[in-house]
């Protein structure tokens, strides 16, 4: 991906001002002074200053940068090569470019230089490392040529920053529980509910109504009495995660530190959706925001992309207004993971209300301990401040698991084989849920 070019003109430099300066003033004071000597200290500035004018390049080079990959996964890396147009007359190449946000240069300082044909083709390339997903700006870089000698410099020339999009690492995660309600047509989770399928469920006695290819004669002709093969519907599992991004709890110190409730949210929704998406199942992403967005059921690579880049483009507004209540687009027979801190009554109202529809709603605390170890001082007024929302947040994750919503922090993989397997067990149970 290229950059915009800069043309750049050649100046002289303050060493063959000051070079020339010194031989002419040399050779001026020892003709007015009748002293010889002073003409063999200047001579070395003269031959200096003679092989610098002489050494003026007459091209008038371009700068421009290059980007290798314009879309990575944070915690990635490439490289930003600087390409010169018409360098004749160049010997070396100084680039230096402006520390820029979640972003990590190599080499620390962003300062890199090397003379040209060395053969060393990485000389002056930048290594750069987006340490956080979303949005990122490669910071404005100068650029200067000197010639030989170092009597001639082009630049420095100012090159504008470079955008780069930068997709969320997907946290480790797997689990080879099944989904308590699927609801499809194809995939890798075959539904709970007894149907015409192909995987057997078990086999009982024979009821009326039941078809009579189903009896199963060997077990009938041992028993005396007819029994029949029941087997689970052909259905896979449509998953809703819902992401909280009303607001962003903690301050987010990139891929390789501590991460706010916002970074924990998305990287799990990413390590969500892949794992079913791998599955085969049917996923939709919701966003609750002050610009709420929803991705469809899909499945699929590029449903996949799709939803990664929908949790990339997330942004949190704090100067607007709380909505006075949120809707979460999931049908009858679906299992939501409603991602969020669960500090607002809206997400906490939608949960409840998605459990006495008759959903099955698995929520993922995102944050936990790693906030609370942050305050510092416990008599801090900040600190008092979160203990006292950190109460009205317990009273309200009480009254959700009252209704029977598990909630569970994120751990990575296994985080839910047990509140699947439970919920699972649960599912099984017959329950009227009102639409």
């Amino acid at each position: 991906m290229d950059g915009a070019c800069g043309a750049v003109t050649w100046q002289p430099t303050p060493a063959l001002v000051r070079t020339v300066l010194v031989a002419v003033g040399a050779l001026a004071t020892a003709l007015l002074t009748g002293r010889p000597a002073l003409v063999v200290l200047g001579a070395p500035f003269a031959v200096a200053g003679v092989l610098g004018a002489l050494a003026r390049p007459t091209s008038s080079p371009r700068v421009r940068s290059t980007l290798d990959h314009a879309l990575l996964h944070e915690g990635q890396g490439t490289t930003v090569r600087l390409v010169v147009e018409d360098p004749d007359g160049a010997e070396h190449v100084t680039r230096v470019a402006a520390q820029a946000p979640y972003v990590a240069l190599e080499p620390r300082s962003g300062a890199v230089g090397g003379l040209r044909g060395t053969g060393d083709p990485g000389l002056v390339e930048l290594a750069v490392g987006p340490r956080r997903w979303g949005r990122r700006e490669i910071g404005a870089e100068r650029v200067g040529l000197t010639s030989a000698w170092a009597a001639w410099r082009a630049g420095p020339v100012d090159l504008p920053s470079r955008g780069m999009f930068v997709l969320p690492q997907a946290a480790p995660y797997a689990t080879r529980e099944e989904m308590p309600q699927p609801d499809g047509l194809v995939g890798a989770h075959r539904s709970r509910k007894v149907g015409s399928g192909t995987e057997l469920e078990g086999i009982r006695a024979f009821t009326t109504g039941d078809r009579l290819r189903r009896i199963s004669w060997p077990v009938s002709l041992r028993t005396g009495e007819l029994h029949v093969v029941t087997s689970r519907a052909e259905q896979d599992a449509g998953v809703w995660i819902v992401v909280d991004a009303l607001r962003e709890v903690g301050v987010s110190e990139g891929v390789d530190g501590r991460a706010s409730s916002l970074d924990l949210g998305v990287r799990a929704a990413s390590a969500l959706a892949s794992h079913h998406v791998r599955r085969g199942d049917r996923v939709g992403l919701q966003v609750l925001g002050t610009r709420p967005v929803c991705v469809g059921l899909g499945a699929g690579r590029r449903h996949l992309h799709r939803m990664t880049g929908t949790l990339a483009r997330i942004q949190v507004d704090h100067r607007s207004h709380l909505p006075a209540e949120v809707d979460v687009s999931a049908t009858t027979g679906s299992v939501v993971y409603l991602l969020s801190p669960m500090l607002h009554t809206p997400v906490v109202t939608a949960a409840a209300t998605l459990m006495r529809r008759g959903l099955t709603v698995v929520v993922i605390d995102t944050v936990g301990e790693q906030q609370t170890s942050r305050l510092g001082d416990r008599l801090s007024v900040k600190s008092l401040a979160w203990r006292m929302r950190q109460v009205e947040r317990d009273d309200r994750l009480e009254r959700l698991a009252a209704l029977g919503c598990p909630v569970i922090g994120w751990r990575g993989p296994g985080t839910l084989d047990v509140v699947l397997r439970r919920v699972a067990r649960r599912a099984q149970v017959p329950r009227l849920g009102a639409r």
